[in-house]
C-alpha cells in the first residue's frame, strides 16, 4: 500500500503501521448500502472509497448511531479507506480507524477523477504477467514484440525503426500484463527502461541520444514478429497468408514469421506488416479486392455486350 500513498500522493490520517497490507483487488468500492446495515455482497476485499456523498451522510448521524454504522463496516478489515475532495472533519473516522488498525488515507482529487485514475493503475498492477526474451517496440501507433534467437539482430532492427520515428518499449527483457480477454499490454521490467544493447556498440539510452519520442512507457500488443534464418523455397507466396496466432496467457496475437537474408528490408517489412494489420482491422483486403478484379475481368470477357 506504501506505494498507492506514493503514487497519489495521498495523506496518511490514521493507521501508519499498518501502509504493508496488500492489496489484491483492482477496482474500488463506495459503501453506501452498509452504512444502513446490508453486507450481503460486500466486497471487502476492496479498498473503500468515502466521497462527498458518504461523508456527508456520516456528519448528519448522531454520534451513537455512527458508532453503529461506521462500527459495522469497519469490522470487516477493509485494506484501507481513502476520503476524496479533501474533505474536512474526520476526527470520528480517524478515531475508529486507529482503533481496528486500518488506514485512512485522503487525496485531493474528487471522487469521479479518483476512482478513474487508481481502477486504470491498479488493474496494470494487478493483472497477471509473463516476460519474454525479445523486443517491443510501437511502429505507427501498434505494439509489436520481436522475436527470435539470440544474435540474429532484434535490437539493430529496433534501433533502425526507432531512427524512422517508431518507439522502443523494452530491449531484451518484455513484461507483458494481461489486461482482460482480448488485450496483452508491453512493457519493460524497470531496470532496462529506455536502455537498448547493441552489439559491438554497448548500452544506449535511446531517450538521451534521441529524444523522448523515441521511448514509450507500455503499448497494446497487436502484432507478434519471429526473425528466423532465410530457408530456400519456405517462404510461402500464396496471395493470401493464412493467419496465424501466437498465444500469450491465453490471449491470441496475431504471429508473423520474417526470414533474413543480405539484403533484404526486414525493417521496411514490420512496418508494411503494421500497416497492413490495420488495414485488416477496418475489413479490408488487399487478395480479397484482387480476386474480385480477375472475377469482374472474366465476367466482361464472358460478356462482351454488357
Amino acid at each position: 500500500m506504501e506505494h498507492l500513498v506514493h503514487q497519489f500522493s495521498l495523506e496518511v490520517l490514521a493507521g501508519e503501521n499498518q501502509l504493508g497490507r496488500t492489496i489484491t483487488k483492482a477496482r474500488t468500492y463506495r459503501p453506501g448500502l452498509e452504512f444502513i446495515g446490508y453486507f450481503d455482497f460486500f466486497p471487502m476485499e476492496h479498498v473503500q472509497v468515502l466521497g462527498r456523498k458518504e461523508i456527508t451522510y456520516l456528519h448528519q448521524l448522531s454520534h451513537d448511531e455512527r458508532d453503529v454504522r461506521i462500527g459495522n463496516v469497519v469490522k470487516y478489515h477493509p485494506p484501507c479507506f481513502i476520503v476524496t475532495s479533501n474533505q474536512e472533519g474526520l476526527t470520528y473516522l480517524k478515531r475508529y480507524c486507529s482503533q481496528e488498525g486500518i488506514p485512512l488515507l485522503r487525496t485531493k482529487e474528487s471522487t469521479s477523477r479518483f476512482i478513474e485514475k487508481y481502477d486504470a493503475y491498479m488493474s496494470k498492477a494487478l493483472a497477471p504477467e509473463t516476460t519474454i526474451h525479445g523486443v517491443c517496440v510501437n511502429v505507427f501507433g501498434m505494439g509489436i514484440l520481436i522475436r527470435g534467437k539470440s544474435g540474429v539482430g532484434k535490437s539493430e532492427i529496433a534501433h533502425t525503426l526507432i531512427g524512422k520515428g517508431h518507439r522502443l518499449v523494452a530491449d531484451d527483457i518484455v513484461v507483458l500484463k494481461k489486461l482482460g480477454p482480448d488485450t496483452i499490454l508491453g512493457t519493460h521490467n524497470e531496470k532496462n527502461k529506455e536502455f537498448l544493447a547493441l552489439r559491438s556498440i554497448g548500452l544506449l539510452n535511446v531517450v538521451r541520444l534521441y529524444g523522448r519520442k523515441a521511448f514509450q512507457e507500455e503499448t497494446r500488443i497487436g502484432l507478434d514478429i519471429e526473425l528466423t534464418k532465410w530457408e530456400k523455397d519456405s517462404l510461402n507466396n500464396e496471395l493470401e497468408v493464412e493467419s496465424i496466432f501466437k498465444e500469450y496467457m491465453d490471449v491470441p496475437v496475431p504471429h508473423i514469421e520474417i526470414q533474413l537474408k543480405p539484403g533484404r528490408d526486414v525493417v521496411g517489412l514490420i512496418e508494411a506488416a503494421a500497416n497492413n494489420w490495420y488495414l485488416k482491422q477496418q475489413g479490408y483486403s488487399a487478395a480479397e479486392e484482387f480476386y474480385s478484379r480477375i472475377e469482374r475481368d472474366i465476367a466482361n470477357k464472358d460478356n462482351p455486350n454488357k
